[in-house]
């Protein structure tokens, strides 16, 4: 059974910026907030990777193609996200995720669920502005009538 293009690049998004992060983490780099904001070129990847193979199939509806690049950028967001929530629970819950949220853009003391809900919603902001940018690039393959 083959998965679907939009799971496969969503997973692949998911180890990149699973990858990314733990290597940031063992390097002791997590810390520094702007090398956190490069999980986006992930997003990026797997969004072309799919466009691409929509192209190759010779799907060239832009609406489809739309809603498949944002399908693929939530998988990968959501699989992120969830990631991290198992992760934080392993590292010592509340606790790590007070040490991330002291260099990041939360106040307060956030729970383990608080800090996923709102990073799930980041990402998805994110998952709709990269999906609009890649349309936009990808704009003139594809016939909007």
């Amino acid at each position: 059974m083959k998965l679907p293009k939009e799971i496969t690049n969503g997973f692949l998004i998911f180890l990149g910026i699973g990858i990314y992060f733990l290597l940031m983490n063992v390097l002791g780099l997590a810390d520094l907030f702007y090398l956190r904001t490069l999980n986006v070129f992930f997003i990026f990847y797997g969004v072309n990777r799919t466009m691409q193979m929509n192209l190759h199939e010779g799907e060239t509806n832009f609406v489809s193609n739309a809603v498949s690049a944002m399908a693929t950028s939530v998988v990968g967001v959501s699989l992120s996200v969830f990631g991290l929530l198992v992760y934080s629970y392993a590292r010592g819950g509340d606790a790590y995720v007070r040490s991330l949220s002291e260099t990041f853009m939360f106040g307060g003391n956030p729970s383990v669920p608080t800090y996923c809900i709102c990073l799930l919603f980041e990402g998805i902001a994110s998952s709709v502005i990269v999906t609009l940018m890649m349309m936009l690039y990808w704009n003139n393959k594809y016939a909007a009538d």
